[in-house]
């Protein structure tokens, strides 16, 4: 028996500022379908370099809400990214209006929400970088 991973799906209340703001942690789109008759669409996004279907992050928009789903039923735990410099992708989304839940104190991981609270964990490539300011004295906020 073989297994291989697919994607991981989240529910998005508002597709077009979650696609902006997977965008600016660096995804692409890399495919779309939309369903008239489940009245969806579904957006595939991945890291520019791993755009063979390996590593998506799919985004389900229910074009008539999720209002009617239970609330206990997603179960779902955070994303994963490896970045090449957490700092300057901290700062780009902190400039963009994302709040930094985690600031990168240690060089090496931060926690940020997507617009539909999706908690998403970035991990410096490599070794940590050195501390810096603002984010090595930079406080949480709210929770990841």
């Amino acid at each position: 028996m073989s297994i291989r991973y697919l994607h991981t799906m989240v529910r998005v209340k508002d597709l077009e500022a979650s696609i902006a703001f997977y965008k600016l942690l660096g995804l692409k789109e890399r495919q779309r379908k939309e369903s008239e008759a489940g009245r969806f669409t579904l957006v595939f996004l991945c890291p520019p370099d791993q755009d063979d279907g390996t590593a998506d992050v799919e985004l389900t928009y229910n074009w008539d809400g999720d209002d009617g789903l239970p609330s206990d039923s997603r179960h779902f735990g955070h994303l994963a990214y490896k970045v090449g410099n957490i700092y300057e992708l901290c700062q780009k989304l902190m400039d963009n209006g994302v709040t930094i839940n985690r600031p990168p104190r240690d060089g090496h991981m931060a926690f940020v929400r997507s617009p539909d609270n999706v908690s998403v964990e970035l991990l410096q490539e490599g070794d940590a970088l050195p501390p810096q300011e603002p984010w090595a004295s930079m406080e949480n906020t709210g929770h990841w």
